[in-house]
């Protein structure tokens, strides 16, 4: 390496440092933001569960037809070296989208606490 280049490198990585140093006492102040609205912070979480469980929702379905597609797998091998393949794929795909499911119902019942908590602000509000 030219020392162009080390001397180039060394500045564009202290100004980055620089520039992430200035910048996180401004936006990082560490002083929570107050919601506006009495049951704001309830009605996030909800919105977050809700979230997260069409996320949870669609990995379950992509591993249920994981587990359809090792089925027919199953069923076209030929050998039965590729039959043996095809019970291992079938066995993690079934291990995975139990796993799926596992979080998909945790996941609702986050959900239900939180809208249960929700509900509980808003009967206090009103």
């Amino acid at each position: 390496m030219t020392l162009a280049t080390r001397l180039a490198g060394a500045l564009a990585g202290s100004a980055l440092t620089l520039g992430v140093l200035a910048a996180a006492p401004a936006g990082a102040a560490g002083d929570p933001v107050e919601p506006t609205e009495p049951c704001a912070t309830q009605q996030q979480k909800v919105d977050d569960a809700q979230a997260a469980l069409d996320r949870v929702t669609a990995v379950f379905e992509r591993r249920k037809d994981k587990v359809e597609k090792a089925k027919r797998e199953k069923e076209k091998a030929d050998t039965p070296r590729e039959e043996r393949a095809a019970d291992r794929a079938l066995e993690r795909a079934k291990e995975r989208r139990d796993e799926a499911g596992k979080d998909k119902k945790a996941q609702q019942q986050r959900l239900a606490r939180a809208e249960e908590r929700l509900e509980e602000c808003q009967a206090a509000q009103g």
